[in-house]
């Protein structure tokens, strides 16, 4: 059953000629900005956040892998709650809110942890807040978008989400040059960009109801959201190809002990993706909404390839350093709107929120496999290897799920 989404959102006009920031929902625009600042923040942290570890802090590869499993994994925790919530509330404004707020409070808590635990438990939280606030968000998206503009709304959105993931780096590479090894500050003014993230949303940003969809019928959605036949080829698409999706702190770990760059440069990593993936975020929205959004996913998991490739190969230095963040932000680009977007079209509108959380679910989960795994496998064959035998199954995997991704977007 596909998605039915109103030809009008709210009453709008048809879209005037124009850029492609012209033609997508003011509330998109407005979620993107509450998104940018909030990215500004987490990046800040990201950034910093595996050098931190493994130089500041002292923690091994194996505990750093159990901590980044956590960054990618325990947001499947309460993504389905999260879907959920704004699909029956009808509220999935103040659904994401408290998940941007929780995750805004975490960002001040870094200060006093010390310790394994004490770390851990705050980046939970983190993920926590993350993992309630994306599905309810997405679907105020997908709800405020006309069926045909998916992919470039999730693109437009996407890409003003990353104009403050490739900030953030930069603000914390800023703070650690004018405060060589401070960390403090820089976990201070991710809390302040995050707080006015928080404003923006309750302040600006309408919100959706559905209305007319009794509870039971929500949850009768949710139920056939999570096990609509239309919905089983990309979910198992995704956690195959989600357990072999290396977390980005490892691969910037690589590149970072492979060309023996010092600490304060390690947050300009992440700038190189964020600009590609800012460059192409659009684009390949675009692309997808024309050629297919299997294809374009598909796509995406070819330039992750690659990226093992360069980062696990036997050159260093500086281009091909480049040539592997270009390639990443290329992958972030072909899969992080467009798989929501996918998502959305196959599943019935009073569940949009929960059909899009069972998809982020999957992959949060084989996300976490995959970084606990790869931790374990770098401390037992090294880096260039781990890197290479990830690829090699990567090969392997990348032909069953296009067959499951297209059999099921064909339909």
């Amino acid at each position: 059953m596909y998605v039915s989404v109103r030809d009008r959102p709210g009453g709008q006009a048809p879209p005037a000629a124009g850029s492609a920031l012209r033609r997508v929902a003011p509330t998109v625009l407005l979620l993107g900005v509450v998104s940018l600042l909030t990215d500004v923040s987490s990046e800040m942290v990201t950034a910093i956040l595996p050098i931190y570890l493994t130089a500041q802090v002292g923690l091994g590869i194996l505990a750093y892998g159990f901590i980044d499993g956590i960054y990618q994994g325990v947001s499947a925790l309460v993504r389905i709650a999260g879907g959920y919530a704004g699909d029956r509330s009808n509220r999935p404004k103040w659904i994401a809110t408290a998940g941007y707020g929780i995750s805004a409070l975490s960002r001040i808590a870094l200060l006093p942890a010390q310790g394994f635990l004490a770390i851990t438990a705050v980046i939970t939280a983190d993920r926590l807040g993350k993992g309630l606030r994306t599905a309810p968000r997405d679907a105020l998206i997908a709800d405020a978008s006309e069926p045909s503009m998916l992919g470039r709304a999730f693109g437009v959105h996407r890409a003003l989400d990353t104009i403050g993931a490739t900030i953030g780096p930069i603000v914390a590479f800023a703070l650690l040059a004018a405060v060589p090894g401070g960390y403090s500050p820089i976990f201070v003014v991710s809390f302040a960009f995050a707080i006015v993230g928080v404003a923006v949303i309750v302040l600006f940003v309408p919100n959706r109801r559905t209305g007319g969809v009794p509870s039971t019928l929500r949850l009768a959605g949710l139920f056939r959201a999570i096990s609509a036949k239309k919905l089983r080829g990309p979910l198992l698409a995704s956690a195959l190809l989600g357990v072999l999706t290396i977390g980005d702190g490892f691969l910037y770990l690589s590149l970072q002990q492979r060309d023996n760059l010092a600490a304060s440069f390690f947050p300009l990593l992440f700038v190189g993706t964020n600009v590609a993936y800012l460059a192409l975020a659009v684009p390949l929205g675009r692309l997808s909404d024309r050629v297919g959004r299997a294809k374009v996913l598909v796509g995406g998991h070819l330039a992750l390839l690659a990226v093992y490739l360069t980062a696990g190969g036997p050159l260093g230095g500086t281009i091909p350093t480049v040539v592997t963040l270009l390639l990443l932000g290329t992958f972030y680009a072909a899969t992080d709107g467009v798989l929501p977007a996918l998502v959305t079209r196959l599943v019935p509108e009073e569940a949009r929120g929960s059909g899009i959380a069972a998809a982020q679910t999957v992959v949060a989960l084989s996300r976490f496999g995959a970084s606990v795994g790869f931790g374990a496998l770098w401390a037992s064959v090294g880096r260039s290897q781990a890197l290479l035998t990830v690829a090699c199954l990567l090969v392997v995997a990348l032909p069953a799920a296009a067959w499951l991704l297209r059999s099921r977007e064909s339909e």
